[in-house]
């Protein structure tokens, strides 16, 4: 459960540092794209474990595939049919205020329905907003409404995220550290590390025929891996009688360190394996 939760990562600082780096445009698309299915997938692990975790609950292969392919593929097919929705009303009408809305409404609704159905809200979210973000974008939006989405939904961005991490240091003022859960949180900082190199490095071998991943980029994508709010998120919605006051410390020690020391040397990183 605590691998399910610390593998999401944030893109959004590192990749405005990256930027400034200096660099490909196809890396920069490889990180935001592995952050977003990355979480949705992660998410949804993690929601299927800590269900499976509830007293009672009896665990086999069946029970654990069939929640898994609830929330997973249920996730995907309502993203799809929302996505697709909302590109046929956005082509229909040329009013880019009525079009913003349009999209909001698809997420809020959206994800509202998601969780009422018991499907993945993330990967629901994931998969609307590349159709919307695509097909509604090219064939859809004319040039002032695509501006004006691309515009709203960066301030919504920011100002959730500014929210976000806002609740994490309230919370930081109930946290209790000692010596023991500090050397566990070290050594699974290693872990996480070493993890994360391993999940990229496998998948960069299935795809090495249509495209090369070369040794420098394994390393940026594993360093430029922070981890953020949706892993304290996630470490506060695990219940009391499950040890939560350990598991959100530990995930706070790992989120300090992933954006204060690798986020404050990617960039170096990244200009010295240029």
């Amino acid at each position: 459960m605590f691998g399910a939760l610390i593998s999401p990562t944030d893109p959004i600082a590192v990749l405005s540092i990256l930027k400034s780096a200096g660099i490909s445009k196809s890396l920069e698309t490889k990180i935001a794209g592995e952050s977003l299915f990355n979480d949705g997938v992660a998410v949804v692990v993690f929601i299927t474990i800590l269900q499976l975790a509830q007293p009672g609950t009896e665990i086999n292969a069946g029970s654990v595939l069939m929640l898994f392919g609830q929330e997973a593929v249920g996730g995907i097919v309502l993203g799809i049919i929302l996505g697709f929705g909302s590109y046929r009303l956005i082509a229909s009408i040329d009013n880019y205020q009525v079009e913003v809305l349009i999209t909001l409404a698809v997420v809020m609704g959206g994800y509202t329905l998601a969780h009422f159905i018991h499907v993945s809200g993330p990967l629901a979210m994931v998969t609307a907003g590349l159709i919307t973000g695509n097909q509604g974008k090219k064939f859809g939006m004319s040039e002032i409404t695509a501006e004006y989405t691309d515009k709203f939904w960066e301030l919504v961005d920011e100002i959730l995220n500014a929210t976000l991490f806002v609740l994490i240091g309230a919370e930081l003022l109930i946290i209790k550290m000692n010596s023991e859960i500090l050397f566990i949180s070290l050594i699974m900082i290693f872990i996480a590390l070493l993890t994360r190199y391993v999940s990229l490095w496998i998948p960069s071998i299935a795809i090495r025929q249509k495209e090369i991943i070369t040794q420098k980029t394994l390393g940026i994508l594993t360093w430029g891996g922070l981890r953020g709010g949706i892993s304290i998120a996630l470490a506060l919605s695990i219940k009391p009688e499950f040890n939560r006051d350990i598991w959100v410390t530990i995930t706070y020690i790992i989120v300090c360190f992933s954006i204060l020391v690798q986020g404050m040397t990617i960039g170096k990183l990244t200009r010295r394996l240029k």
